[in-house]
């Protein structure tokens, strides 16, 4: 979510509310909390400190007022505030991916089920999701935290209550197994991976990361804490790779209970790896959807063990 100084921002997904600058005026007339963070950078433009973890859920709370209708919206201290724009994008290719097999047609609707893996607290791809396309989701996460903060935003949106449930993972080896039954037939599943493989990657990502937005915060010694993201949010063993390649095997197990497994991938390097281990458990279709957002570039990585023709004839 750096501040962008064009006016129109390309890269992002012709669909997206957000190709344009942030009318801050609108913004802070639906959310005025967001007025004290707002200031006039030095190309004489108004943006917030994207360094400061306060100011970024205000604009997220401004932004989900304005543009989707949450009037109530909060994440606990230190959890990861997600770029909505960015997360935004992730929905409107999945919306292009399933069009692909329902003649071209976005399918719409509470029967679009989608999983997604590693909600966090924020619940941002099930708000979005439902808000734009009106999907149903199931929302999982590890931490029972965030699921219990992700109720509480769901209990205070009314419209949400019936779109998405959410469903603790007990074992935090399994990303699939124990959320899936015999019985469930899930359109897509979405994951936004942890990208470290242990705490101290991820404290020095964040240090980078702090340090471009705001040079004035290179100092910061909790820098992890002070930019937002929990642990189980930032980073696991075996890091993105480590998570994808488990997700990959354990989807083998419910292949015909989906009909497209999707997840980020941040790092370019892991795609070759990751081809490798897809074609080890036959999946029919493999594709890759590139994806930016300002400086940042990162992709989708979507498989499916469906043919073309058991696709098309997938119930939405």
């Amino acid at each position: 979510m750096k501040p962008n100084d064009n006016s129109q921002k390309d890269n992002l997904h012709p669909r997206n509310l957000h190709r344009s600058r942030y009318d801050f005026e609108l913004l802070i007339t639906n959310c005025p909390e967001l007025k004290k963070y707002v200031a006039i950078n030095p190309h004489g433009i108004e943006t917030i400190d994207f360094s400061n973890p306060d100011a970024v859920k205000a604009l997220n709370k401004a932004l989900l007022q304005t543009y989707y209708n949450i009037q109530n919206w909060d994440i606990p201290k230190n959890y990861l505030c997600p770029p909505i724009p960015g997360r935004t994008d992730y929905i409107h290719y999945l919306a292009d991916l399933l069009a692909a097999t329902n003649n071209g047609v976005i399918p719409t609707g509470s029967s679009v089920l989608g999983l997604d893996i590693g909600t966090g607290a924020n619940c941002i791809y099930p708000i979005l999701g439902n808000t734009i396309y009106d999907w149903s989701f199931v929302g999982t996460d590890i931490d029972l935290k965030a699921i219990q903060n992700c109720a509480k935003i769901i209990e205070e949106n009314p419209k949400l209550i019936d779109a998405i449930s959410l469903q603790q993972q007990t074992e935090s080896r399994f990303i699939f197994k124990n959320i899936i039954t015999p019985e469930d037939r899930f359109t897509f599943t979405m994951c936004n991976p942890p990208f470290h493989a242990s705490a101290e990657d991820a404290n020095q990502s964040t240090v980078r990361k702090v340090s471009n937005l705001n040079p004035k915060e290179k100092k910061k010694t909790n820098p992890v804490l002070n930019f937002g993201g929990h642990n189980a949010e930032l980073w696991c063993d075996g890091g993105e790779i480590g998570f994808v390649t488990q997700m990959i095997y354990e989807s083998a197990k419910y292949a015909m209970q989906c009909q497209w497994f999707t997840t980020l991938v941040s790092k370019k390097e892991n795609l070759s790896s990751i081809y490798k281990i897809l074609n080890k458990v036959n999946a029919a279709s493999i594709k890759t959807i590139d994806m930016a957002q300002g400086q940042k570039t990162s992709r989708i990585v979507a498989w499916t063990f469906l043919s073309e023709a058991q696709q098309k004839s997938w119930k939405i």
